[in-house]
């Protein structure tokens, strides 16, 4: 079906066949249209409001409105907890440490919220998160693997940030709207 529609058909004066695009964006207009009727109420506003962030796109916005924040959290460790970005404590007679993240909740939503850390580094260079991140990885310099485990903590600061956003109006410290 939305491959068949994406060449239309024109005779040419020999007889011939002549296969002409279709611009893809009547498609895809149509397609946003629906995707927002498709919200309910509460998830469309949670989802606007989260699209004036620069850095966070609609289709990003409207995924973290469904999937996460639908649920009500009483506090930072249970937003934490919820997408599985706090670290999962290994207890064993006197040695306490920490093996990683718990990888426990929704596996989508933590892979967006990377890809929102990655997103958010980029367009909000003033924001305070990305601040903490360029002096965490300041000196690793071609140390990728210090990057990749750094913008897991910011995930998570990012994932707490946007749930103060949401719930108090509190916008992430340093972070610019879209323009109007």
């Amino acid at each position: 079906m939305f491959g068949e529609r994406r060449f239309a058909a024109d005779g040419l004066p020999d007889g011939r066949l002549h296969l002409r695009p279709i611009p893809l964006g009547l498609d895809l207009e149509a397609l946003e249209k629906t995707r927002q009727a498709s919200l309910p109420a509460p998830a469309r506003k949670r989802s606007d409001d989260l699209a004036r962030l620069k850095g966070i796109g609609e289709v990003g916005a409207s995924r973290l409105a469904l999937e996460l924040f639908w649920r009500e959290f009483s506090n930072r460790r249970q937003v934490g907890a919820c997408v599985g970005l706090v670290p999962q404590p290994y207890d064993s007679g006197e040695s306490h440490t920490d093996q990683g993240i718990s990888r426990q909740g929704n596996r989508r939503v933590r892979a967006l919220l990377v890809e929102m850390a990655w997103t958010w580094l980029r367009y909000q260079p003033g924001s305070a998160l990305t601040q903490w991140f360029n002096q965490r990885t300041q000196g690793t310099g071609t140390n990728r693997r210090a990057r990749r485990i750094a913008i897991v903590a910011v995930a998570r600061r990012l994932a707490i940030a946007l749930w103060r956003y949401l719930k108090d109006g509190v916008i992430p410290e340093g972070a610019q709207l879209k323009p109007a």
